[in-house]
């Protein structure tokens, strides 16, 4: 990716004929839930916004970015199988989908789910397509007492992804409060949030997944950096023995 978050020499939606196009994203649709798949056609429609606002479209001459759903790409690693490990990759401007399947078995690591415009209004319709995300975590670091405040809001500013591009097989301390220091009520609102995530995969794949991670829950932390007021620009983790968000 570079520092537009835009995929480099890969083949384009806009490559391929109007069936194929259909066949993709019925394809897309079968892997990944209906909320995963909301999440990712919000994202690819925000594209088409930055479009009829006049971002992009220099058809990539001197590195510059075109916008719009049909600059989205997909792309196979080995070949599909029912037992076979092999990859299905989708992806665009601010949207990285990397699944891994082996036979019953999934992983979505790593991938970015990630939108510019963050809010945009379509047939009068207000879109976020990381609302949801935004508005639990804020909901959740607000529901901690000060105790637990002071334990989850790191001393430091965190600006952008500790575990982003280049970041390949980096491994970082945990840090904020501990699951199993939170109560009921707040180890559900977030294993709620963590679900934004696991659950954009289809359900046979997202309910293992989230078995594992409320297994560990325990053993996982919840850090925050930045204000607390909904709206303003903030930082979370949510860190396990098999889980990393940011």
């Amino acid at each position: 990716l570079d520092e537009l978050n835009v995929p480099a020499g890969v083949r384009r939606l806009t490559d391929l004929t109007a069936p194929q196009k259909a066949a993709v994203m019925h394809l897309m649709q079968v892997a990944l839930s209906a909320d995963g798949y909301r999440k990712v056609t919000e994202i690819m429609q925000g594209d088409d916004v930055l479009k009829s606002q006049g971002r992009g479209g220099r058809g990539g001459r001197g590195g510059g970015p075109t916008f719009g759903v049909d600059e989205y790409w997909l792309a196979f690693v080995g070949v599909p199988s029912n037992a076979a490990p092999w990859m299905l990759q989708f992806g665009g401007h601010h949207l990285a989908i990397n699944l891994t399947m082996a036979g019953s078995q999934s992983s979505m690591t790593p991938s970015l789910p990630a939108a510019q415009p963050a809010k945009y209004t379509i047939e009068g319709r207000k879109i976020r397509p990381l609302g949801r995300e935004n508005d639990k975590g804020f909901a959740l670091v607000n529901a901690l007492n000060a105790a637990q405040r002071s334990k989850a809001i790191l001393g430091y500013k965190v600006a952008d992804l500790v575990l982003g591009a280049t970041q390949d097989g980096k491994v970082i301390q945990p840090e904020g409060i501990l699951a199993s220091e939170l109560t009921p009520a707040q180890q559900t609102m977030l294993l709620d949030l963590v679900r934004e995530w696991a659950g954009i995969v289809n359900d046979a794949f997202s309910a293992p997944r989230m078995a594992e991670i409320r297994a560990n829950l325990p053993q996982t932390y919840f850090a925050w950096s930045g204000p607390t007021a909904n709206g303003e620009a903030a930082y979370f983790r949510i860190q396990g023995p098999t889980l990393v968000i940011e």
